[in-house]
């Protein structure tokens, strides 16, 4: 291990190239200096420094040392104002999961906000599908999840509060077989048609899936943008979330179909470990309380728009 005054004496012999400068930036006696960087040899048994030169230059062995050294400098800096962070009830870092219905970019006004806190905490952001949010919770794999589509399950220290409802409407291509089908339509005419879904992302449970029916054909697609793409190609069928495909109806390439059994709103949840909290956490939670944004979060983006 260095020293700290052996991290900077290497960073100034680097930096001045001169033992007398680096004495000067360091406001030490130029002999001071000289005979620590000796002592550096002697402890790595390696000459560090030539001093053949009028320019006191390093070794390649002396390079390495401070190269390493002036990370090292720079990881002690880090884990100091870490230190301080964490002491201060910042977390480290903080991991959000948002189920993949809802769109990212969504999410960059509140980063923006919360990057100005300057708090040091390190955001990580990834998304899961269904069953998957409340699995990756359970599992440690995210501290806060966001828009999970079914209900909390039996999570020790769980803390949930409603997000939103969001309002689907089963949607297919004009030039899909059942577009001429007559209202409202059966599950018998709905299950010998192929269904678009989004894979639930669970690892360990069973998987979850919405609106499909005993023995029907389905095609999995990674994420919702792309069922909705996959629908308004008519290849195949499925319930879509309203606000995201308003464009679509609108313009007529997709078009709504009444049920039988129509599809109940789903209510959107956000979910964490009660013993997980600190001043990110509290943070975030305060934001998606507010009813506006959680509006907007359930509502989603047209993209098509």
């Amino acid at each position: 291990m260095l020293s700290m005054d052996e991290l900077a004496l290497l960073e100034a012999i680097r930096e001045t190239g001169s033992l007398s400068r680096a004495a000067a930036a360091l406001g030490r006696a130029p002999s001071t200096v000289s005979h620590a960087a000796r002592q550096l040899e002697t402890r790595f048994d390696a000459l560090l420094f030539d001093r053949r030169r009028y320019r006191l230059q390093l070794t390649p062995a002396g390079h390495l040392l401070a190269q390493e050294a002036a990370r090292l400098v720079q990881d002690v800096s880090r884990l100091t104002q870490r230190v301080k962070q964490v002491a201060g009830g910042w977390e480290d870092r903080l991991w959000i999961v948002t189920d993949e219905i809802l769109e990212f970019e969504m999410l960059l006004p509140l980063i923006r906000s919360f990057d100005a806190l300057k708090s040091g905490v390190t955001l990580r952001i990834t998304h899961e599908v269904l069953s998957g949010n409340w699995e990756a919770l359970r599992e440690g794999r995210a501290d806060l999840v966001v828009g999970a589509t079914n209900e909390p399950p039996v999570i020790p220290k769980l803390r949930w509060f409603e997000l939103g409802v969001m309002e689907w409407v089963f949607a297919i291509s004009p030039h899909h077989p059942l577009a001429g089908a007559k209202e409202p339509l059966e599950p018998e005419q709905i299950s010998a048609h192929r269904s678009i879904v989004v894979a639930d992302s669970a690892r360990r449970i069973d998987v979850r899936g919405y609106g499909v029916l005993g023995g029907q054909p389905t095609l999995a697609v990674p994420g919702m943008h792309e069922k909705i793409l996959a629908q308004r190609d008519g290849l195949g069928v499925g319930w879509l979330p309203r606000g995201r495909i308003a464009s679509l109806l609108k313009r007529g390439e997709l078009i709504e179909m009444r049920t039988a059994n129509p599809r109940e709103p789903n209510t959107l949840y956000i979910g964490w470990r009660g013993d997980h909290a600190g001043r990110a956490m509290d943070w975030w939670l305060e934001k998606l309380k507010q009813k506006r944004l959680a509006a907007f979060l359930v509502r989603g983006v047209d993209r098509f728009a």
